[in-house]
């Protein structure tokens, strides 16, 4: 059969149409990042006769009415990695957030752990063979749409056309809305002294031949752009957004020493602006992948040199890292920085690396604390890692006894707090100095 778009297209129903078809009480998957599916999103949260549906979904870019006090009863999200947008309703307690690996959630969907009755999906138009591609963002989507009894998609004119296992058959969509919209843009941060600071810190550890993982934000982008001048470097990442893309251009990244699929930049997802979707657009060079893949450990670490750049909200002077929540109040997820941190202290040469700006709010609080807030979770364990770097440079805490990670953490603590931190910890045992 030859799948004609034109006449394929025909067939679009309304938003509230396509809404209309998921059952009350059912679990559905939301589509996130850049392929978020506003239009179906809107649609959703307009529907007044729908009942206890669980939205699963990670973090999500646009608007998102959904998560709206009025939609209370009808709707319940459950966030598997949060974004801005979630935060007040899961602090109000009118949703939900499931902590787990990034790499672990296509599991729950493909074991029936986390059963799926519907993918709410956004999607490239079909080829002629009838192949749509699930276009920005692979990572758990792929899962859901293979074992979702229905499938509504937003069947978008301007979402790329990606490569690896991003492919799916528009034989199985259940309803669709035909759009021809912009995707939802990320612009790169501005870069500030601070994050530059730090990402020269980072590049000088960065070695030819290293295979990168970076998300997105002012400290990666500051990485990215100190790294023009080295050579042969490779990408296997969950994530990635505009400021890799000059690096391929110059040559920088070629993939030349990656041992998981040699020659092209694996990823699961990508956000950015219009640069990159452009790029990754019907793109050989770069293949998406599930989440399941990309940021499985024993994959990770058959790539030599694996540098995995992380942030974090505060890190303890034993070196355990929250980077999901400030306190109580949950800020994001546990993603897949665990998987890389992992990944990468066992791949040959390889450097896990945690980065963060010594200080908060204007400088008034230490991110380098003697413990963590009460109820701060620990993301990356402190048996786990390895480099932490702020502005003021970095130290490698692996081998390092309790007391030697805090005299090397406070080393690269803000100067107006390294007293405080010594006289906190002075009157413990496990910490004391000489």
């Amino acid at each position: 059969m030859n799948y004609d778009w034109a006449e394929l297209k025909q067939g679009s129903v309304s938003p509230a149409d396509a809404v209309a078809l998921i059952p009350n009480g059912s679990r559905a998957f939301l589509h996130g990042g850049a392929a978020t599916p506003t239009i179906l999103v809107e649609a959703l949260a307009a529907r007044q006769n729908l009942e206890a549906l669980r939205l699963y979904h990670v973090h999500t870019e646009g608007p998102m009415p959904v998560f709206n006090p009025e939609c209370q009863g009808r709707i319940r999200s459950v966030s598997l990695f949060t974004g801005a947008a979630a935060r007040t309703a899961i602090a109000e307690d009118r949703a939900d957030f499931m902590p787990v690996f990034l790499s672990d959630i296509p599991y729950l969907f493909n074991t029936g752990r986390l059963p799926i009755d519907v993918a709410i999906v956004q999607l490239s138009p079909p080829d002629k063979h009838g192949w749509c591609t699930l276009g920005s963002s692979v990572d758990c989507a792929r899962a859901a749409f293979d074992n979702a009894r229905i499938v509504i998609a937003e069947i978008n004119e301007q979402m790329p056309r990606t490569h690896g296992e991003s492919f799916v058959p528009f034989s199985k969509i259940t309803a669709f809305v035909a759009t021809n919209r912009p995707m939802h843009q990320h612009p790169p941060e501005p870069e500030s002294e601070v994050e530059g600071r730090i990402g020269a810190i980072i590049a000088d550890l960065v070695e030819d031949g290293s295979t990168l993982q970076l998300g997105i934000g002012a400290i990666p982008d500051a990485v990215l752009s100190r790294l023009h001048h080295k050579r042969d470097l490779g990408v296997h990442t969950e994530m990635f957004s505009d400021r890799l893309v000059p690096l391929v251009e110059s040559g920088a990244v070629n993939n030349r020493f990656k041992t998981v699929y040699p020659k092209r930049i694996v990823t699961a997802f990508c956000v950015g602006t219009q640069r990159v979707f452009d790029f990754i657009h019907d793109n050989p060079f770069v293949a998406f992948f599930g989440s399941d893949k990309t940021n499985d450990t024993a994959t990770i670490r058959r790539n030599p040199k694996v540098v995995a750049i992380n942030s974090a909200i505060e890190i303890d002077l034993t070196g355990q890292v929250c980077a999901d929540s400030m306190g109580h109040k949950i800020y994001s997820g546990i993603g897949g920085q665990m998987d890389f941190i992992r990944g990468a202290a066992l791949s040959p040469g390889g450097k896990p690396i945690i980065a963060l700006p010594s200080t908060a709010k204007s400088g008034k609080i230490s991110r380098i604390t003697a413990e963590l807030k009460p109820g701060a979770g620990v993301v990356t364990t402190r048996g786990h890692v390895h480099w932490v770097a702020t502005e003021f440079g970095a130290v490698n805490l692996q081998g390092k006894t309790i007391r030697e990670r805090a005299e090397a953490l406070i080393s690269i603590a803000h100067p107006d707090f390294r007293p405080e931190l010594r006289r906190t910890v002075a009157g413990l045992r496990h910490f004391r100095f000489d």
